[in-house]
Order: C-alpha cells, then sequence, then structure tokens
C-alpha cells in the first residue's frame, strides 16, 4: 500500500510502482487526462518510466471535449 496526495487530498492506492499503475488503478481513460507529478508535468511517454513513492504529489486533470 502506498499513500500520495491525489488533487490535494490524501489517498491510499495498493500496488502502485508507477504513473501508469496508477492510471490503471484509477480507471482512467489515458487520452483524456494531463499529469503533474510532484511539480512536473509529465508527458504520457514518460509515465510507465516515472516511479511513485509515498507520500509524492499528483495532481490530474481530465480533458473535457465540448461544443
Amino acid at each position: 500500500m502506498i499513500e500520495i496526495f491525489l488533487n490535494g487530498e490524501r489517498r491510499a492506492l495498493p500496488s502502485v510502482h508507477t504513473i501508469s499503475d496508477v492510471v490503471s488503478a484509477l480507471g482512467l481513460v489515458p487520452p483524456m487526462i494531463l499529469i503533474e507529478h510532484n511539480g512536473t508535468a509529465l508527458r504520457r511517454s514518460e509515465w510507465p518510466s516515472t516511479s511513485i513513492s509515498d507520500q509524492d504529489r499528483l495532481e490530474i486533470l481530465q480533458v473535457a471535449a465540448g461544443g
């Protein structure tokens, strides 16, 4: 179990090691989100290689299409 801050709120997640794991654990659709990890915006290509540590801070923004 790892504890992170997700959009400012403390959240415990089981078995996550990378940003990609977090996206999967939360059931998010990758093409529709932007992620900032500890103050750094990440490219989607960086998600599989970016490790998550206890107490890390993630900001996840959902892109919404509209008209």
